[in-house]
């Protein structure tokens, strides 16, 4: 009876005990002030009716936090699609293990870019896409060392793009289109210092030449679409370039295509809506085209046979000067 009783009390104990350890507030304490003064800065919005002060922050919506090596600090915070309004409020800087910060489709999210977001020097990802963001891009987003990616898009963005983002060691991704940004593509950029990044400029008023150093550099992806970009582009190109998308279309290049060779695994290729000029080489037969669009440019001679340039209709080609063969008229 004595050992049946002392199993008994044995399990009571554990019992307790993972039901205490289970329950225990794993958010650090600061971080949660911090959230805390977040939600109040946003007007204490329902979307974010889960961050009560007597729960653990660790099980918030829109958060994450990190394991116990780093001390269950909060890592990210997601703040997607809901009833927000105001600007980003400035104690974001004060979760210093922030790693992904993210205000996206937040169409009553005004003001400028927050200075304190340069306090956090562990950021990876950092997204501001689809709100009412005003004001230029901020040179201090140079100083966040370790950031991979950088969306910035489908805001109202203003001014030049800041040289300094070529400076960012460890970035992958540069997403600025479908802002307002003017001015040239900064020469710098022709010199990142890690991996060369996607760089995704569309949807802007940038104009002036695409600086040559641009060409010493093999981008996986590049989107200058929709600007007022002119002069010559053909340093992009290469067939030794491992680029697999490359879209200028809608601006106002102009350079002869009649030599250019397009990298060999190049799947995307828009040039249309330019002053572009000379024949379509035979070389761009050899790529494993998914889509290709040089309508409305200036270009002549007989389209090559071959490769997958005939599977692309009509519209892919018309507008031109005297472009023929399949799939347009035969040449005369």
């Amino acid at each position: 009876m004595d050992k049946t009783m002392t199993v008994l009390s044995s399990l009571l104990f554990l019992f307790t005990f993972l039901t205490i350890s289970l329950s225990k507030d794993l958010c650090n304490p600061n971080d949660k002030n911090t959230l805390l003064k977040i939600k109040k800065s946003l007007n204490n919005p329902y979307h974010l009716a889960s961050w009560h002060p007597e729960t653990d922050c660790c099980s918030w919506y829109c958060l994450e936090c990190g394991d116990a090596t780093v001390n269950h600090r909060v890592t990210a915070l997601t703040i997607f699609s809901g009833q927000i309004s105001g600007q980003i409020p400035p104690e974001v800087g004060d979760l210093p293990y922030l790693e992904t910060l993210v205000f996206r489709k937040l169409s009553n999210l005004t003001g400028q870019i927050q200075p304190t977001i340069a306090k956090l020097k562990n950021l990876k990802y950092l997204r501001l896409s689809w709100t009412n963001l005003t004001g230029p891009i901020p040179d201090f987003l140079s100083q966040l060392k370790n950031l991979e990616f950088l969306e910035l898009s489908f805001n109202d963005l203003s001014g030049s793009i800041p040289s300094s983002l070529s400076t960012l060691p460890n970035i992958l991704a540069l997403e600025l289109s479908r802002n307002k940004l003017t001015g040239s593509i900064p020469e710098s950029f022709g010199s990142f210092p890690g991996t060369v990044p996607d760089l995704r400029l569309s949807h802007n008023q940038l104009s002036g030449p695409i600086p040559k150093s641009l060409g010493n550099l093999d981008f996986n992806r590049i989107d200058f679409s929709r600007n007022k970009l002119e002069g010559d582009a053909s340093m992009l190109f290469g067939a030794n370039k491992t680029t697999w998308s490359i879209d200028l279309s809608r601006n106002m290049f102009s350079f002869d295509i009649s030599k250019v060779e397009i990298p060999k695994a190049l799947g995307i290729l828009d040039l249309n809506h330019n002053g572009i000029t000379g024949n379509i080489p035979v070389q761009w037969t050899e790529p494993p085209l998914q889509f290709f669009n040089v309508s409305y440019n200036k270009l002549c001679g007989h389209i090559p046979t071959g490769g997958k340039l005939q599977t692309f209709d009509s519209y892919s080609y018309f507008h031109n000067k005297c472009l023929c063969g399949a799939p347009l008229e035969i040449c005369k």
